[in-house]
């Protein structure tokens, strides 16, 4: 069975309501997350809000120079390649697969039950 057997895809949004360089924050089944559409067309999705106090991402600064997501609220660090903490680095963010389909972004979303968002420790990379 693939990784994609594995996920419910849930259309999210469409090309035109995120540009590259942009961020999307939107609830897909239930929970908060952030798609992050970089510069050359690639799309990342992480859990949209901090694994510290669950502040919404969005809210934040998303810095596409750096390639980092900050948290408003007590400016915990994330990567956007993997979402793997920078500050403090023993975190990271729940990702979620994504694709597109002609002009419409969907989210894969993990059919085991579990809150994406609580899935925030690094130890799961073990």
């Amino acid at each position: 069975m693939s990784a994609e057997d594995d996920v419910k895809w849930v259309e999210v949004a469409t090309l035109d309501d995120i540009w590259e360089g942009d961020v999307l924050d939107a609830e897909v089944d239930g929970e908060e997350v952030l798609i992050v559409h970089l510069p050359g067309g690639e799309l990342r999705c992480f859990q949209g809000m901090c694994p510290h106090q669950e502040i919404l991402l969005a809210d934040g600064q998303i810095d596409f120079e750096t390639g980092v997501i900050t948290c408003s609220a007590h400016e915990w660090q994330f990567s956007m390649d993997d979402g793997r903490g920078l500050n403090p680095k023993d975190c990271r963010l729940f990702q979620y697969q994504v694709k597109k389909e002609g002009e419409t972004v969907l989210v894969g979303v993990p059919l085991d039950g579990r809150l994406r968002r609580l899935r925030h420790r690094a130890q799961q990379d073990a």
